[in-house]
């Protein structure tokens, strides 16, 4: 039974099209992840399916409720940990969770066992009374999450919940998204971190410039370069003549193959160790310095430079 179904969804501002013709589906239960660079259209995404602006054009349904014609009965269903930090910073986290208990109807001893369990989740019990501006960027976020579990949703959208923060509270939050999935609550999380995206979800939606330029399961989106491994060769960058390199290596490889981005010459293989003597001659052979040699198995950085020619973080 699918959670989410979102179809043909476009969003236009003005002439800028920040959503071109994306279409996907989530299952109950699933843990999906969208994936793609800062300004990919992720977020825009995100802000339609929950009901915050209205697609250009498109269909977005949670189970049989249309999101657009009835947004307020479909929100019931959805919990939301936005990029940014919603939280009242002269409150207690506690003081925080009840008032936004409240705006999901939760009230007397209801409210406070919801309260008391998310605490519990997030791990902040200790620090429940504590005034939220005394928090790390990190426990902030991690009310946040809160902040959005507290009316159990059957599904929960998080948008880049873990941009700088600490690597402690970083761990934290992936491994409470990891529990509440396991619970059977349906996930989708959004973020230009590959790791993340590899770690918890078990779909993946790769988005770029506003489009779907890829979906599927690790395994099938690895499976998109094959078994091809990652080679990166760092290159002295007070060499002149770089861009020359790829005409000495039309004879190793396949021009799709080759990507040059500043000093970093990528080349994707599937036996690097047999080619590895070869290309770095064929590089030398240019007056180019090679400095360092990296091999990186395939993941989904190699996914997206493979489809788009540039790196997640350029």
């Amino acid at each position: 039974m699918n959670m989410l179904t979102v179809g043909e969804l476009r969003k236009s501002f003005g002439e800028i099209a920040a959503v071109n013709g994306v279409s996907f589906a989530v299952e109950k239960g699933e843990s999906f992840g969208l994936l793609g660079p800062n300004g990919a259209g992720k977020s825009t995404i995100i802000n339609m399916i929950t009901g915050l602006f209205p697609p250009t054009s498109g269909a977005v349904h949670m189970k049989d409720i249309d999101v657009i014609k009835n947004t307020k009965q479909a929100q019931k269903l959805i919990g939301v940990v936005p990029q940014e930090i919603a939280l009242y910073q002269s409150m207690s986290a506690r003081e925080n969770l009840k008032f936004w208990g409240r705006m999901y109807d939760l009230s007397g001893s209801t409210l406070e066992k919801s309260v008391d369990e998310v605490l519990e989740i997030i791990g902040l019990t200790e620090r429940a009374k504590d005034k939220v501006e005394t928090f790390s960027g990190g426990m902030k976020r991690r009310v946040n999450i809160g902040a959005a579990i507290l009316h159990r949703p059957e599904l929960l959208i998080m948008d880049e919940p873990t941009v700088g923060i600490d690597p402690q509270s970083r761990n934290h939050i992936l491994e409470t998204v990891k529990r509440l999935n396991s619970e059977g609550m349906t996930i989708i999380y959004t973020s230009h971190y590959m790791e993340e995206v590899e770690y918890l979800c078990e779909r993946i939606g790769i988005i770029d410039h506003g489009e779907l330029i890829a979906l599927g399961t690790l395994h099938e989106l690895r499976e998109t370069i094959g078994d091809h491994s990652k080679i990166v060769l760092s290159l002295d960058n007070k060499t002149s003549n770089q861009e020359i390199i790829p005409q000495s290596l039309t004879g190793l490889f396949l021009e799709k193959d080759i990507h040059l981005n500043d000093n970093q010459l990528i080349i994707f293989h599937k036996d690097p160790q047999f080619i590895l003597s070869d290309l770095i001659q064929s590089v030398t052979s240019t007056g180019t310095k090679v400095t360092t040699v990296d091999i990186i198995e395939p993941n989904l950085e190699s996914v997206f430079l493979h489809l788009t020619g540039r790196s997640l973080r350029d």
